[in-house]
C-alpha cells in the first residue's frame, strides 16, 4: 500500500478503538497500520482540499465577476494602502 520511509507515528488508543480499527482493517485486507495511515491520508486530503478552495453560489460567482470587470472607485484608504505596499516592496527590493 505505502512505501516504508522509516518514520514512525505512535498513539495511545482504547481497546474499543483498536478493536474497531482492526475489524475495519481486516475487512479490507490491510494491516492495522496500513489501514490507519491510509485513512489518515484520505482525511488529510479532504481537509486540504476543502480548505484550499472556495465554493460560490451562481449569484456570488456572477457578483465576483461583475466586481472584477467593474471594480468600485479607489478611495483614500485604498490609495494609502497601495502607496504603503509600494514603499515596502521597494524597500525590500533595495535590501536584497
Amino acid at each position: 500500500m505505502l512505501a516504508q520511509t522509516g518514520k514512525r507515528l505512535t498513539t495511545r488508543i482504547t481497546d474499543h478503538v483498536q478493536e474497531k480499527l482492526q475489524a475495519a482493517a481486516d475487512l479490507v485486507g490491510a494491516t492495522l497500520n496500513q489501514f490507519v495511515v491510509q485513512a489518515a491520508l484520505e482525511k488529510a486530503e479532504r481537509v486540504i482540499e476543502s480548505e484550499s478552495s472556495i465554493v460560490l453560489t451562481r449569484r456570488e460567482s456572477l457578483r465576483l465577476l461583475e466586481m472584477m470587470e467593474n471594480p468600485p472607485p479607489r478611495n483614500a484608504t485604498f490609495l494609502q494602502a497601495q502607496a504603503r505596499y509600494q514603499r515596502l516592496k521597494n524597500d525590500a527590493g533595495s535590501t536584497a
